[in-house]
């Protein structure tokens, strides 16, 4: 799936060193003694809006024109703070008080005050371009995009595959960057196993040896892949699937925890797929 080069690529002290350009943008384009403003900024595919505003002592808001150049930093740091499977806010309300503190308030499940309503496709393209998990996609967010509900359909689950066609090892993927050997073990490796024999399998690449494959199958709620995945990557270097690959890199390597009724869904769907 699609997504902008730099989505999710903040880490902590670079969202924090972003929010104070943003607090610095916004007092450098307020009027000469302001004491305290608020800015808004409201996004959801390709829609988006800023607005602002000076608040009087009385508490009583007075509508300014935004700093246009904030708008950029905060499509920046909206990207920047994308969570993989979880998505990213959709609205900010950063408040200033003179003379240096201020907050931010992030929102990723209510939907904004919208000054104007935003054309059916951003909706969309919101889940497109910063995927949710279906259990963290909210309600309005799923029927505006047209998506279902969570609690109308569950996630689909992605199979591995180990072997080709003719039931060889596939080898023809591009090995596994350096540096990313021992966490795609880990992560492949210590997911949940859901479905294990008690016997090993023939060693495909080295079928003279001793049985050493293990028979089980693993998952982390949204792939499941046999142990076999494992086994070959730390045996001969034989990468998975480009796509799993791709989707631990996304989770920043942490297993989810995986509940009781993913685990049945799972089996369910492995020994559907042995009988058929």
């Amino acid at each position: 799936m699609s997504q902008p080069h730099d989505s999710g690529s903040l880490d902590q002290e670079a969202q924090q060193q972003l929010i104070q350009e943003i607090g610095r943008t916004i007092a450098l384009a307020l009027p000469p003694g302001w004491q305290a403003a608020n800015v808004e900024y409201r996004q959801v595919g390709s829609h988006r809006e800023l607005v602002a505003s000076l608040l009087a002592p009385n508490g009583t808001e007075i509508p300014i024109a935004p700093p246009g150049d904030v708008m950029a930093l905060f499509t920046r740091l909206r990207a920047g703070m994308y969570e993989p499977e979880r998505g990213t806010w959709v609205s900010a309300l950063y408040r200033l008080q003179r003379p240096g503190s201020y907050t931010v308030d992030f929102n990723g499940d209510h939907e904004p005050a919208w000054r104007s309503a935003p054309p059916a496709e951003a909706y969309a393209q919101e889940l497109h371009r910063f995927p949710r998990t279906g259990s963290v996609v909210p309600e309005w967010l799923a029927q505006r995009a047209g998506a279902p509900h969570p609690g109308d359909q569950q996630p689909s689950l992605r199979t591995a595959a180990v072997f080709d066609r003719d039931g060889r090892p596939i080898t023809q993927r591009p090995a596994v960057e350096p540096g990313l050997h021992e966490q795609l073990l880990a992560y492949l490796e210590s997911a949940p196993i859901v479905l294990a024999a008690r016997s090993f399998d023939t060693d495909r690449l080295d079928p003279a040896g001793e049985a050493a494959v293990p028979l089980t199958f693993h998952t982390d709620g949204s792939w499941i892949w046999p142990g076999a995945v494992g086994y070959y990557l730390r045996r001969h270097g034989v990468a998975p699937e480009d796509e799993l690959v791709e989707h631990i890199r996304r989770s920043g390597f942490r297993l989810p925890e995986v509940d009781e009724p993913t685990r049945e869904r799972v089996v369910a769907e492995i020994t559907g797929e042995q009988r058929s």
